[in-house]
């Protein structure tokens, strides 16, 4: 084991005390890709760090079109599977590996 003597626990208990991480992302944000909510709401979440699990109901395509390219020209990710979006913002990425 390691030597935990300089490390401060309670101050990094305060600055997480919100359940957040300290730059505001680390939510994930469940919800279903129908064509109620625009696409300007999930471009919001993706640029304030949250990655969206969306269920898709209905054509992605069609769904889709009012965010993703937005979300991929800026730095985020897409990917679809098994009916449902996942979309992170920049710096969260997809690990497809295991899918092969």
């Amino acid at each position: 084991m390691g030597n935990f003597d300089g490390l401060d626990l309670h101050s990094v208990e305060d600055q997480l005390s919100d359940g957040e991480s300290p730059d505001g992302g680390g939510r994930i944000v469940l919800g279903v890709l129908d064509g109620t909510t625009p696409g300007e709401q999930w471009v919001d979440l993706i640029e304030d760090g949250a990655v969206l699990v969306l269920n898709v109901d209905g054509d992605l395509n069609d769904l889709g079109s009012g965010f993703a390219r937005e979300v991929s020209e800026g730095g985020g990710n897409l990917v679809h599977f098994r009916g449902f979006l996942i979309v992170t913002p920049p710096g969260v990425s997809i690990d497809t590996d295991r899918l092969d």
